[in-house]
């Protein structure tokens, strides 16, 4: 099955090839428009969290949703099938 993750009707994502782990679809990195993504800068919780977590904005002519898609830079074996996959939430719908 194929997912599609859109923002204010654009297509940021596409992929056949999506895993879901805890409720979450993560889509594989090539299948990303990366160039739409932004780094967003690291919290204190952030640099809890076990996985070695990066957050992404969502930017595109002038609009931002703040860290909207997050990626397991580090990550422990449970979340080990998505390392370096992107996961997306808020203002990013997905189906």
């Amino acid at each position: 099955m194929t997912h599609i993750a859109t923002w204010h009707g654009k297509e940021i994502a596409r992929s056949d090839t999506t895993r879901e782990v805890d409720g979450y679809l993560y889509f594989p990195r090539e299948s990303v428009k990366m160039e739409l993504l932004k780094v967003s800068p690291k919290t204190a919780n952030d640099l809890k969290c076990p996985h070695g977590v990066q957050f992404y904005d969502v930017v595109e002519n002038g609009r931002t949703s703040a860290r909207a898609a997050w990626s397991y830079e580090a990550p422990q074996p449970r979340m080990k099938p998505v390392d370096h996959w992107i996961g997306f939430w808020e203002d990013v719908a997905v189906g």
